[in-house]
């Protein structure tokens, strides 16, 4: 495989793609990849300054990439915070998510110790789950 080659966008549902741009470059400190759009859709991504090549999409559920049953549906499915958590690796998770909560995120659940490493939640505006997990080592 090239450098070119794998993994290069992960996508989120989010409700609103101004309310999520702010909070993604504000608070966590991700940077605008791509922001273009064509009046129907916009593609907007971001990434993390540290691992430039992976972006995050942030995407509206609707026409036309889906119908409005099926967005609607997308839409309840992440205000309950019923997609799959992100994972985020960080060097130290009890400053990372002070710094966090210093910048306005919820932490939904404080830094524990488990699994030989340390954990913390929290979720975006639009109630993707997010876990914070120390690297070991």
């Amino acid at each position: 495989m090239s450098e070119r080659e794998g993994l290069q966008v992960v996508g989120v549902y989010v409700h609103d793609q101004d309310e999520a741009l702010a909070f993604y470059t504000e608070k966590l400190g991700f940077e605008v990849h791509t922001d273009v759009g064509n009046g129907d859709y916009r593609w907007l991504t971001v990434r993390h300054p540290e691992q430039p090549i992976v972006q995050l999409g942030l995407f509206v559920p609707g026409p036309p990439t889906v119908d409005e049953a099926t967005a609607a549906t997308l839409r309840a499915a992440v205000a309950k915070g019923a997609m799959p958590p992100l994972v985020m690796v960080v060097d130290d998770v009890r400053a990372t998510a002070e710094r966090f909560r210093e910048r306005g995120v919820e932490i939904t659940q404080e830094p524990t110790e488990r699994y030989g490493s340390v954990d913390a939640s929290f979720r975006d505006p639009s109630g993707n789950g997010w876990k914070l997990v120390q690297t070991r080592g």
